[in-house]
């Protein structure tokens, strides 16, 4: 019976990381539209959505029936409490790639990032891949050091973010209203993204130390 159980909470895990690999493609795709003005990717992403929440769903069936049959406690219970948190914030993170997509596919035939500012755009979407990518590997293996790492990263984004919005009050905007929103929109969705991995990282260091890093690092 306790190896059963055992395998039903190690199986979250592994739940959510096939989870986080979904959000990773739907990161890089939306990125994809959004670069390339390409609408067919733009609606794949949309589209696939609906997967993400199938398997938030999946995990939160999972959670609740391991809380109802098993009632865990202590380090069983931080798991499952910290999984049902972070099945949100990937969740989420899917959602947001949406939104990009959404922008990207109304602006087709046109890029919705002006050509000034595509290399920084260029940027944060590779931050945001890259911090999908490593808190899935978090998530595997629940390394605690790679979980802080990827906090102190994301200082990175909050950076180009601020760039972005330089951009947008400094000197004269050319690109007119609708870019300007679209611009503002975009940073806001990729910083958003990448917040949410650091929470993700968190909750694993939760799971692991019984402290956030703020906490654990005192």
């Amino acid at each position: 019976m306790r190896e059963a159980y055992q395998t039903e909470l190690d199986g979250i895990f592994l739940d959510l990381a096939a989870m986080c690999r979904k959000v990773e493609r739907a990161v890089a795709d939306a990125t994809t539209a959004l670069t390339d003005a390409d609408a067919s990717v733009a609606e794949r992403v949309i589209s696939a959505d609906v997967e993400i929440d199938e398997a938030r769903d999946i995990i939160e069936d999972k959670a609740f029936n391991l809380i109802a049959q098993q009632q865990p406690v202590a380090t069983d219970l931080r798991i499952v409490v910290a999984a049902l948190r972070m099945v949100s914030e990937l969740e989420r993170m899917g959602d947001l790639s949406v939104h990009v997509a959404k922008i990207a596919r109304l602006r087709v035939p046109q890029n919705a990032v002006p050509a000034p500012l595509a290399g920084l755009f260029g940027s944060m979407s590779e931050v945001a891949k890259d911090m999908t990518e490593r808190v899935r590997q978090v998530i595997l293996t629940q390394d605690v050091e790679a979980a802080i790492a990827l906090g102190k990263d994301d200082e990175e984004m909050d950076r180009l973010r601020r760039q972005s919005f330089a951009e947008l009050l400094e000197g004269e905007w050319e690109h007119g209203v609708e870019s300007a929103v679209d611009v503002a929109l975009l940073g806001r969705y990729y910083e958003r993204i990448s917040d949410h991995a650091v929470s993700v990282a968190n909750r694993v260091v939760f799971v692991v130390t019984g402290h956030y890093p703020e906490a654990a690092n005192a």
